[in-house]
């Protein structure tokens, strides 16, 4: 019996990254997941890749094209989940973006808006429109994926970090307005990992060398892997921690202890 038999999940951005390894660890578990995300042919890519697994959960997959920054687009993803799958359990908050580190005196206004919209706009329209859900089924988890900046900007990144510290109140905000509903939430904060983003948040190419240096900056001298997100990703979404709410999960080989 997986650890989320039976659950039926969204997970937003689960096309690369954090979140495609998010997806296949739900799935592993026995979720059925809607892989949500704006990039179509990732989005199908990672599907066709759980769908080619021999895995033995009764977890499946399907593709959803979706715009987090668009309410109809929230409304459009619940509808489905509960069309293909019969309800939704948990949401997983995971589609985020960032712009290539720079002082932040120098960030456009195009960059701003986006990671503004993306990173915020994002996190009010899915509870605007899951919470409702949740609290009329008397249950849910609302998971998101924040960062270890959101505890500690760095320069370079300062922008980009208050959306994760808004992010990290709010997760805390609502455990506690919606704890009574039934509704779990957290958030998981990652460090810095070998993903798509990587170029942007060190400013620098991604390369072994530049790996390396960096993880000799991290207590347990590695990179966050996706999977160890994924790991996080399943305990806070599953039963074992039913007692769990209003916490900032820090991922980061002790990172910030340091």
């Amino acid at each position: 019996m997986g650890r989320l038999q039976g659950k039926v999940a969204i997970i937003t951005g689960a096309g690369s990254g954090f979140g495609e390894a998010i997806a296949h660890g739900f799935v592993v578990e026995g979720a059925r997941v809607i892989v949500a995300d704006i990039d179509v042919l990732n989005g199908q890519r990672v599907v066709q890749d759980i769908s080619s697994k021999d895995y033995s959960s009764g977890g499946s997959a399907e593709f959803l094209e979706t715009n987090v920054t668009k309410r109809s687009e929230w409304e459009k993803v619940l509808d489905v989940a509960k069309a293909s799958f019969g309800k939704c359990d948990i949401v997983v908050n995971n589609a985020g973006t960032t712009y290539k580190k720079q002082p932040s005196a120098e960030v456009s206004e195009a960059d701003f808006d986006k990671v503004v919209t993306v990173n915020i706009k994002s996190i009010y329209l899915s509870a605007s429109v899951l919470m409702p859900y949740f609290v009329k089924q008397k249950s849910g988890v609302f998971l998101s994926t924040s960062s270890v900046g959101g505890m500690r900007a760095r320069p370079g990144q300062v922008l980009y970090a208050g959306t994760k510290g808004f992010l990290n109140t709010v997760t805390q905000g609502l455990a506690a307005e919606y704890g009574p509903f039934g509704v779990r939430v957290n958030s998981i904060c990652p460090l810095l990992a070998a993903t798509s983003l990587m170029e942007l948040f060190t400013g620098v190419p991604d390369t072994p060398e530049g790996r390396a240096e960096f993880a000799q900056s991290v207590p347990l001298r590695r990179m966050a892997l996706p999977s160890d997100i994924a790991n996080a990703a399943v305990y806070l979404a599953s039963d074992e921690a039913s007692f769990v709410s209003g916490v900032n999960f820090p991922v980061d080989g002790g990172r910030l202890a340091a």
